[in-house]
């Protein structure tokens, strides 16, 4: 039965000496139909082994219901890359960070106000428990000592960067033991004395995550790890970009420098990332400063050594040099530029406003207050939230409690500010209340759960209350608007919905495409202000002006030959006649 093991000069597979040279690509972040070319390109740059996380908040999206199909497919996923020549680690949670949506928990973790994240709390443990017991069956068969490709599992991820209750990693540790898994177990930390401290647990491999100063970092880990070998799990040759804040890149000559230190010395590396992909749909996490509220954009590019359409950069090649001074090298992958779609403008249909086609479709909860978006049993998108309000008033201040995170506000239907966690909004909203009163609405959007730090437990939608000066407004409509494909579920009330909306009310507009032969493309959004976009049904991700990302990848897969259908919601209110697929990237591009 061949196992992983190691001492401290390094590992060995079944008493075979290995050096672990690995790069990260999440199965979640890439279409399956381009899961062999992707892995394909890792073996190509001289890597031996692929590392993903397990996303828990995709797999089980309400309590009990687990997916894993499509872009879901973890068996499919590994046995690509066992096909490709790739060994496989495997960092299944429950937490898994990657700037995903609460680091990879599921949203209705947060419906229990008592919930405690990430330790021995009870109501936690069960539901973790439950998810190992869905998850575990399906891996077992493809660890390595059944002869699959994955030589070992992470218990836990970072934790020492977040807390200290050993109790709960032994449990998870001796989870995976009992469910069957007699796979080599490692940990991750930041190599500083307090996360390993932290994160480490006796019996189980530590490793270290950083970008730079390998030898001191390993120093460190050394300490804590006298008899393991050292293992650099996260090498930071890129990063990721916030909305609003400047596009990331490393120098491919430095990120190459640090790897060829690592190797120097002995070590094993796992490439975070070798290919990044894509934050689809609304999964992009967030990170939490000084309270304001800090949304990752939907590329996941992360100036990796592939692309995030799948293309080799100078980093790529930069990166192969190097593992070529360690290990026999692959043939190089062929230098061949990849298809793209011819670029073209196109034409947007007539507006539809979306607060109509809320209110006529969807039905209402009814409350004397406000209510969370878990409180609604509902993860992802928006809420409109809906009160009528006496008058007449005097203009008073507007204060929300409890965002969640970007509400924008209407009175009778008319746009009068926008109030944020993201430090961009102007100064108060003071509206003042004709007599007769007025339709207050608040079209809140969950721009992402914090996916690191002692912030994690972010509620969405509006978790307190909502005042005009002293009062606290009562008696509350709320319109759940999870916006997995409106044009298909609104398509009713879609024809006969106002074609001219109120000015900068959020509206929805069609674009009918063909297509002879699918190949990859991207969606300029700069001038359409902020929203989201879909293509055949599958949302692409959010797009806003503020950059630095300006394009949204679209994959082959997504097309079909003939007739496409593309629908774009607009935020701010309709922006121009047409919108343009164009053959490269924009990532680097601040806007307003």
């Amino acid at each position: 039965m061949p196992s992983l093991t190691y001492d401290r000069d390094g590992f060995a597979l079944d008493g075979a000496p290995l050096r672990i040279l690995s790069g990260a690509l999440h199965y979640f972040r890439v279409l399956p139909e381009q899961w062999d070319d992707r892995l394909a390109l890792l073996r190509a740059m001289g890597l031996n082994t692929v590392e993903t996380y397990v996303p828990w908040n995709l797999h089980e999206p309400s309590p009990g219901t687990y997916d894993f199909t499509g872009r879901l497919d973890l068996a499919a996923f590994l046995r690509a890359a066992e096909r490709q020549g790739l060994h496989a680690l495997v960092r299944p949670g429950p937490y898994i960070c990657a700037e995903w949506e609460f680091g990879g928990l599921p949203a209705w973790l947060l419906k229990d106000p008592g919930i405690r994240l990430r330790c021995g709390h009870p109501g936690y443990l069960a539901a973790v428990d439950r998810w190992f017991d869905e998850l575990l069956p399906r891996l077992l068969p493809l660890l390595a000592e059944e002869g699959g490709p994955v030589l070992a599992l992470q218990v836990e991820n970072e934790y020492g960067s977040y807390g200290t209750d050993a109790d709960y990693l032994r449990h998870l540790a001796d989870g995976l033991r009992r469910r069957g898994a007699p796979s080599l177990l490692f940990t991750s930390d930041g190599p500083e004395h307090s996360m390993l401290q932290g994160g480490i647990l006796p019996g189980v491999l530590p490793t270290a995550n950083f970008g730079d100063r390998a030898a001191e970092s390993f120093a460190v880990l050394h300490e804590y790890a006298p008899d393991a070998p050292p293992v650099c799990m996260e090498f930071w040759n890129g990063w990721f970009d916030h909305w609003g804040e400047r596009h990331h890149t490393r120098d491919a000559a430095d990120a190459a420098r640090v790897l060829d230190e690592m190797l120097a010395a002995g070590a094993s590396v796992n490439l975070y990332m070798a290919h990044g992909g894509t934050n689809f749909g609304l999964l992009n996490g967030a990170n939490l400063t000084d309270g304001r509220l800090e949304p990752t954009v939907t590329s996941y590019d992360y100036d990796a050594a592939i692309s995030e359409d799948g293309r080799p950069t100078a980093k790529f090649w930069a990166l192969r040099e190097v593992l070529g001074k360690y290990t026999e090298l692959p043939p190089p992958p062929a230098d061949t530029a990849p298809e793209r779609l011819a670029p073209r403008t196109l034409a947007l249909g007539d507006p539809r406003p979306l607060l109509e086609l809320a209110a006529a479709t969807v039905e209402p909860v009814r409350a004397p207050y406000p209510m969370g978006m878990e409180e609604l049993d509902q993860s992802y998108g928006f809420v409109l939230y809906r009160c009528h309000v006496s008058g007449p008033r005097e203009p008073e201040e507007l204060v929300v409690d409890g965002l969640g995170d970007r509400a924008q506000v209407f009175l009778d239907g008319r746009p009068v500010g926008v109030l944020d966690r993201t430090g961009r909004t102007g100064g108060p909203i003071e509206p003042a209340v004709p007599a007769g009163g007025a339709w207050l609405d608040l079209l809140v959007e969950n721009l992402g759960r914090v996916n690191y730090g002692p912030g994690l437990a972010d509620r969405k939608g509006i978790t307190g209350g909502v005042r005009l000066g002293r009062q606290l407004l009562m008696g509350w409509q709320m319109f759940p608007l999870p916006l997995d494909d409106p044009g298909a579920s609104w398509k009713a009330a879609w024809d006969s919905a106002a074609a001219v909306p109120v000015a900068g009310q959020p509206v929805l507009r069609r674009a009918e495409f063909d297509v002879e032969e699918p190949a990859d493309t991207f969606v300029h959004t700069a001038g359409h202000g902020k929203g989201l976009c879909w293509v055949n049904g599958f949302l692409l991700g959010r797009f806003w002006d503020i950059g630095p990302q300006q394009t949204l990848y679209l994959p082959a897969p997504l097309l079909r030959p003939g007739r496409n259908e593309l629908v774009l919601l607009e935020l701010d209110g309709p922006r121009g006649d047409g919108l343009d697929l164009v053959a490269e990237p924009v990532l680097d591009r601040l806007g307003r």
